[in-house]
């Protein structure tokens, strides 16, 4: 019984060494010139393999409770189990993230590489398929510029659209698309956002800690200001929720209340009264920082003492500390995305197995389903977790025949 698999990134790989069983014989078709190239890039090349904390409620999608049942049986510890048994060790950073010890992520590439071949899994680069179709016996797939081939079970495992650098071009939409699967809006995510300039731009790589908010949502971490808008871990969070909101707003001191910080900055009139306003948040918040404060807040100019600010001008000033509010642009590229939003809705597959309801025999997982997480290891887990499930599910399939 052959098991083809489509794409030989990080679910792909964790599939075809899942899918390991008596009489199988699995073939790993990668459209790139070697696999899991994707997998050098995260974690800015240190590859955050997981975290320590992941749950449900770090994932989004429709139905974001679709990952449940494969929580419920390849997870967190599993995962490091995996690892340990392959031969690479991790160690846990702030926030739960799981890096390798090695901190290369070249290093978990290799591993990975070992034991896909270590189970006997076939690797053909430059396996572009262009087409899966549903035959009496099983499949056959279309390549562009090669013969077609025909196998037992499939597993998409093409991933997304994001960062295509790596490979990745939502070709696994379209194959499932023509498979009768709906394709649910796709957007990048993990992602920078573009905001107005004006103020950004004289900001460009300082850091805050703050509470963003986009819409409904919200996120805490540090915020990283960029020539074109905002960038870091909450920004990269709330990308893929911007729908129609108009304004990023950032709360950089969210430690204090309104009240709190309209008290301080009358203490701190009182205290620095003969200092020029652009010296006047200088040992509380960033300098530059303080003076676009003031600059957006209209109180000029910053060669003013800060015994002059009024009442009502502490009060806007804390306002704005509390609410900063930076209007919304867009989002960078699809080049700069982490991970995409959206992709086959899970109402057409077994959470259980991750088969295909519509077409017997395929599956699916990783990215091109519809399942994204949070930045932090979250979608490195799922693809783990999800390559798993299908592969072993597939095996399971082939076997019980």
């Amino acid at each position: 019984m052959k098991i083809a698999i489509v794409g030989g990134g990080a679910s792909g790989l964790m599939a075809a060494i899942a899918a390991k069983g008596a009489g199988t014989e699995v073939v790993i078709y990668e459209r790139n010139s070697r696999v899991g190239k994707k997998i050098l890039a995260t974690g800015n090349g240190r590859c955050n393999i997981t975290n320590a904390y992941a749950d449900t409620a770090n994932y989004h999608g429709e139905h974001p409770e679709f990952i449940n049942s494969v929580k419920n049986s390849f997870w967190v510890n599993e995962t490091i189990d995996f690892f340990s048994n392959i031969g690479v060790l991790l160690k846990e950073e702030d926030g739960g993230k799981m890096y390798p010890y090695s901190d290369t992520a070249s290093s978990v590439l290799d591993a990975l590489r070992r034991a896909a071949a270590r189970s006997g899994a076939i690797t053909e680069c430059g396996g572009d398929v262009k087409r899966v179709t549903k035959t009496k016996n099983g499949f056959s797939l279309s390549f562009y510029g090669r013969d077609d081939a025909v196998c037992d079970r499939v597993i998409i495992a093409c991933g997304g659209c994001a960062a295509p650098a790596s490979g990745s071009n939502g070709s696994g939409y379209e194959l499932l698309r023509q498979l009768g699967h709906r394709i649910t809006p796709l957007s990048p995510s993990l992602v920078q956002i573009k905001t107005e300039t004006e103020t950004v731009k004289k900001l460009k790589g300082i850091k805050v800690n703050a509470n963003v908010t986009i819409g409904s949502r919200s996120e805490r971490g540090e915020v990283l200001f960029t020539d074109y808008g905002l960038s870091g871990p909450p920004i990269f969070s709330l990308s893929a929720y911007l729908g129609n909101s108009t304004f990023a707003e950032l709360d950089i001191m969210p430690e204090y209340s309104f009240s709190e910080l309209s008290d301080m900055l009358t203490r701190r009139k009182s205290m620095l009264g003969d200092v020029p306003l652009e010296e006047f948040f200088t040992g509380m918040l960033n300098k530059r920082v303080g003076q676009a404060m003031l600059k957006s807040a209209g109180i000029m100019p910053l060669s003013r003492l800060g015994e002059n600010l009024s009442r009502q001008e502490i009060k806007k000033l804390a306002a704005m500390i509390k609410c900063w509010r930076f209007e919304i642009k867009g989002t960078m590229s699809w080049n700069n995305a982490q991970v995409t939003h959206g992709g086959a809705a899970t109402s057409g597959f077994d959470s259980e197995t991750l088969e295909s309801k519509l077409v017997r025999g395929m599956y699916a997982c990783g990215e091109v389903l519809d399942i994204d997480g949070d930045c932090g290891g979250y979608n490195l887990q799922w693809a783990w977790s999800s390559g798993y499930t299908a592969g072993r599910s597939a095996m399971l399939s082939c076997v019980q025949q």
